[in-house]
């Protein structure tokens, strides 16, 4: 299958595991969940020129909090990864580097060794959404510690005569009320960069360009500092997927998903795009 053609079917089936996520948390949410309709152009712009009025807290039920993740983070990965094949072969400019600004002169007397306070910025009202381009990284120095949740632990029932008695807390329930605003942000992130992936790839590009630009001046040690990410794409498995690697003539069991088929399939597009070189 040509490459265009892969990353054109691979988008109409995330807009429409999109807009299923976002059906499911509109119909949690007493419908408050609908404002997904704009384009991602549209709607940053109203949300730099703040037009758009701040929306109600969003609770969800933990039940459907916990599905909608499940299915929102092999998504993301996949859109990265769609992003990254787009950007094969777009070709960009960096601007020259800027000067260092120049450091303060050291003044004179007791306030001379005093630490000087920059300016704070007016923070805006809303803040502008955008898909992650790099995937998260594990760390191999996290260590994995196991938590007695609060209604299994042990518990005292007095140190004397005088305690009072408290009761254990109960379970967590499918239908405690969860804070679902940043749930939202990331489903309104993930639209804006569906319906703008031209747009997302030249950010990409964008990227890759500065990306191997400090790469070369590290190399020529004229760069010191913490360490450059080798890839975009953490190595393993892609996060929030069940399968290693795309095969469409292979039988799946039903525990692989749609969402799993297509992080696949993206996922050896981006990779065959950062492996391969443009040539033109």
């Amino acid at each position: 299958m040509d490459g265009n053609m892969a990353i054109e079917r691979n988008l109409e089936a995330l807009k429409r595991i999109l807009a299923m996520l976002v059906g499911m948390a509109g119909m949690g949410a007493g419908g408050q969940l609908t404002s997904f309709s704009q384009k991602g152009a549209a709607a940053r712009n109203d949300a730099r020129a703040g037009k758009r009025k701040p929306a109600p807290a969003l609770t969800l039920p933990r039940g459907l909090y916990r599905a909608i993740l499940k299915l929102l983070r092999p998504a993301e990965a996949a859109a990265r990864r769609l992003i990254i094949a787009a950007a094969h072969g777009i070709v960009v400019a960096l601007p020259p580097p800027r000067k260092p600004k120049p450091k303060p002169e050291m003044g004179r007397g007791p306030r001379a060794f005093m630490p000087v306070t920059p300016e704070k910025r007016p923070k805006s009202a809303l803040r502008s959404l955008s898909l992650p381009l790099l995937d998260p990284l594990n760390n191999p120095f996290r260590v994995c510690r196991r938590y007695v949740p609060a209604h299994a632990a042990p518990r005292i029932l007095s140190l004397g005569f005088d305690s009072p008695y408290r009761p254990p807390p109960p379970p967590p329930s499918p239908d405690d009320p969860i804070d679902a605003d940043h749930l939202g942000q990331r489903l309104a992130a993930l639209a804006a960069a569906l319906d703008d992936l031209p747009g997302q790839a030249n950010r990409f590009a964008r990227w890759k360009a500065r990306h191997d630009a400090a790469r070369a001046r590290a190399e020529e040690g004229r760069q010191a500092g913490r360490p450059l990410r080798v890839s975009p794409l953490r190595r393993g498995r892609p996060p929030g997927g069940r399968l290693w690697r795309y095969d469409p003539t292979a039988t799946h069991p039903r525990r692989i998903r749609e969402v799993d088929e297509i992080l696949a399939h993206a996922h050896a597009l981006a990779v065959y795009a950062l492996e391969c070189r443009d040539t033109s």
